[in-house]
């Protein structure tokens, strides 16, 4: 097992914990707030495709994680509130052979409308800095952010 080198927080505010049995086909468990997902491996990867993934959380954690560092780095640069509100993330999370097993490599897009683009730049720089799950595969995860001019979403 290796030793841990990094910065530990100096407090710890909220512990999530799962219970997995099966894998990727299997099923999870968590709670406060109950929370409660059949998984299953992707299509893709010769899977039914009949239950949630694990990149699929990952990209969903890593892109809550970022939103909410965005809001926190808006307000060092003095970005408007009302400027982040529009913002939005997109965060991809990819899976695919690496030597003997699996690896995974992440896009995130970033949307901020009405922010000139050097702001924006700025701002997606010191998110990344801010962000618990960008600071936790630093150096770790092959990832590319990028920002967008026109919504990921539509």
């Amino acid at each position: 097992m290796s030793e841990y080198k990094g910065n530990e927080p100096s407090e710890i505010a909220y512990t999530a914990v799962a219970n997995v049995t099966g894998g990727r086909n299997g099923h999870a468990v968590s709670h406060e707030p109950d929370l409660e997902l059949d998984l299953d491996t992707p299509v893709a990867m010769g899977g039914k495709g009949n239950g949630t993934n694990p990149e699929q959380l990952f990209a969903i954690g890593w892109g809550a994680c970022f939103q909410g560092a965005l809001g926190l780095a808006g307000k060092e640069l003095r970005i408007a509130g009302s400027k982040l509100a529009k913002s939005k993330v997109r965060a991809h999370v990819s899976i695919g052979p690496e030597g003997e097993s699996f690896g995974i490599k992440a896009k995130i897009e970033v949307f901020v409308p009405d922010v000139d683009d050097e702001t924006v730049a700025k701002l997606v720089d010191r998110t990344q800095e801010l962000c618990p799950y960008s600071k936790a595969t630093a150096g770790n995860v092959p990832t590319e952010v990028v920002v967008v001019d026109t919504d990921p979403f539509e």
